[in-house]
């Protein structure tokens, strides 16, 4: 009831209006968003760089309704992969269609897009395509095979959510044609007749996919901040002589940032996802949905912190 209470309160504009300008709420949104600007999102994933983590910039918004929202999200991710290069960080970027206009046109989502990749390739480096809500998953799919994975192999790559009935299928889809997935579980309130509805039919889908990415896939991120799964994970790889530079495991920014390090300690790759910017409000909701416990937690640290403070 509680997640999906948080979820449908991740869809309602008028409370963010009132939180973003609400101090406690800020401060609350802070743990798992590396600020609203540029210099921010840079400085934190500086921060991970010197503890052996790399990082995936995320400018956070999405279902943007006119071209110049999508123009302007664009120019920021431009903005953004310039600064992060001149700073002598690694370019990694994730990106929503629906930001860059998937809702308005696919010609204009296509050329805001591919310049985007244009100076990532420049930069040799990454750009991944979020994926969205259910009814978005194919038209993502497509989106990216057709209209930019042949001219950026290199370049871009797709994620696939395990939450999903169909995902076991697009793991083999991603295999054949040897482009770059990560596997999450999925942040979405979706029907039954599509997804899982119980976690333990969840877990088992990401397992079956993890295995098959990493022994068949290109380079797979495995996104989970499942303990099991990632032991599980390490086990698999040690008995089929997979070896740690041909996959990584990737997190959310402020979510078990001791496991985060245990991880690079023992030898492995770690990315964490870095969200940032001024729309951050549904993102924040979305985490709080997959891990309830997180709202406890999370509140009685900035009270303490506030409490101090004074």
């Amino acid at each position: 009831m509680l997640r999906k209470t948080l979820l449908y309160l991740s869809h309602q504009p008028q409370i963010f209006r009132f939180v973003r300008n609400n101090g406690l709420a800020k401060k609350f949104a802070s743990r798992f968003v590396a600020g609203e600007t540029i210099a921010s999102a840079c400085d934190a994933v500086a921060e991970l760089k010197a503890k052996g983590i790399t990082a995936s910039l995320d400018l956070l918004g999405e279902s943007v309704t006119n071209e110049a929202e999508a123009r302007e999200t664009a120019r920021q991710y431009l903005e953004l992969v310039d600064e992060m290069q001149r700073r002598g960080l690694e370019v990694n970027v994730s990106v929503k269609l629906t930001a860059l206009g998937q809702d308005i046109n696919d010609a204009l989502c296509e050329e805001i897009t591919r310049a985007i990749l244009a100076k990532a390739k420049q930069y040799g480096s990454f750009v991944r395509l979020d994926m969205e809500g259910s009814p978005y998953t194919q038209r993502t799919i497509d989106f990216f095979e057709q209209r930019l994975y042949p001219d950026f192999p290199d370049t871009v790559g797709v994620v696939l959510q395990s939450a999903l009935r169909r995902t076991l299928q697009d793991v083999d889809w991603s295999v054949s044609k040897q482009c770059r997935v990560r596997i999450c579980k999925g942040a979405y309130l979706e029907p039954a007749t599509v997804a899982f509805p119980l976690k333990k039919d969840v877990d088992e889908n990401y397992v079956a996919a993890m295995k098959r990415l990493m022994e068949s896939g290109r380079y797979p991120g495995l996104a989970t901040h499942d303990e099991r799964i990632i032991d599980e994970a390490i086990r698999f790889a040690k008995e089929k002589g997979i070896a740690a530079d041909r996959f990584e495991f990737q997190m959310l920014y402020g979510v078990r940032r001791d496991l985060q390090e245990r991880i690079v300690k023992e030898g492995w790759r770690m990315r964490v996802y870095v969200p940032f910017g001024t729309q951050w409000y549904p993102y924040l909701m979305r985490r709080l949905a997959e891990r309830p416990a997180n709202l406890a937690f999370i509140t009685g640290n900035v009270l303490k912190e506030m409490v101090k403070g004074r």
